[in-house]
């Protein structure tokens, strides 16, 4: 049994939710699909997947495993990069779309890499919070924030990140602090337009809660800004609130909540007609970016 294969059939299957769209993905045939899913539940010994006629959800062990199952592949995706790039070099442009805080603090660091191992590679980054339209545009490549990917779009999930509310230590020491959501209409957030509406859970329960704010805007990075000035709560994802709580310039809060993880997209047009260059860049990112980013404890 070629246990690789089983789990590259298996993590297409649960990205798309779709033994067809998998087989789809890994030019094979739906039965042949179905086959090693069932292999690889037997090798298991558990159920992975619940299947309808209509619908295909992960079992709370297929979870599990998918998760194992990404580290797996991605490791060796490196292997093989790692071993190609000791033997070849990719050429020209590729055109990257990326939310601006992910591009000004992940990103780069690939970026980096990437044209260090390739120095005849060019890159052009589109940083905008807004989805590019990667026809009009001509993306060969977005990074999205999303929870599932548009049909029409080839899509390889990275990772998740989690967020998190931050308020700076004068805005707390001035307005006190928030111990449940309902407590933040007593307050001022600041509020990016893609997220107008924020999501707690604790002890099973959901809350939610529609933020009153005198500034919102498209631009988180700006927001993070102001929360630091003092002049409200933010809602950011960790990526980008990490440093900020490292250096003590801003201080999670509602800590005992949980918050929305975003799941980190790759999303490109085709896989029949992408380069080789393309093609290797999605492989390098996904190789680097193979945990999910969590809060970090205030110090």
């Amino acid at each position: 049994m070629d246990k690789i294969t089983l789990i590259r059939t298996y993590v297409e299957v649960a990205t798309h939710r779709s033994f067809t769209q998998a087989a789809e993905q890994l030019d094979t045939s739906r039965l042949q699909v179905t086959r090693h899913v069932q292999q690889m539940e037997a090798w298991l010994k558990q159920r992975l997947l619940n299947r309808t006629t209509r619908k295909v959800s992960l079992t709370p062990a297929g979870e599990e495993a998918l998760i194992f199952c990404q580290k797996i592949l991605n490791e060796t995706i490196a292997m093989e990069l790692n071993a190609e790039a000791q033997q070849r070099t990719f050429k020209g442009k590729i055109r990257i779309a990326s939310p601006i805080g992910l591009a000004q603090n992940l990103l780069i660091d690939v970026i980096d890499e990437f044209t260090e191992l390739h120095p005849e590679v060019t890159l052009d980054v589109v940083a905008s919070d807004s989805y590019s339209e990667l026809v009009n545009e001509r993306v060969d490549l977005a990074l999205r924030y999303i929870e599932q990917p548009e049909d029409h779009l080839i899509a390889r999930r990275l990772m998740n990140i989690e967020s998190v509310l931050l308020a700076s230590p004068e805005y707390i020491a001035r307005h006190g602090l928030p111990k449940s959501p309902s407590d933040l209409s007593e307050h001022n957030c600041l509020v990016h337009f893609s997220n107008p509406e924020w999501t707690f859970s604790k002890d099973n329960r959901v809350e939610r809660h529609v933020p009153e704010s005198n500034v919102q805007a498209n631009a988180l990075e700006m927001l993070i800004t102001l929360a630091e000035r003092g002049k409200g709560i933010v809602w950011s994802p960790c990526d980008l609130a990490n440093p900020k709580i490292t250096e003590g310039r801003l201080i999670p809060i509602l800590t005992d909540y949980q918050t929305h993880k975003s799941p980190l997209w790759a999303v490109y047009l085709s896989r029949s007609y992408q380069t080789p260059r393309v093609r290797g860049l999605i492989d390098f990112i996904a190789a680097k970016w193979t945990t999910d980013i969590c809060r970090v404890d205030a110090p």
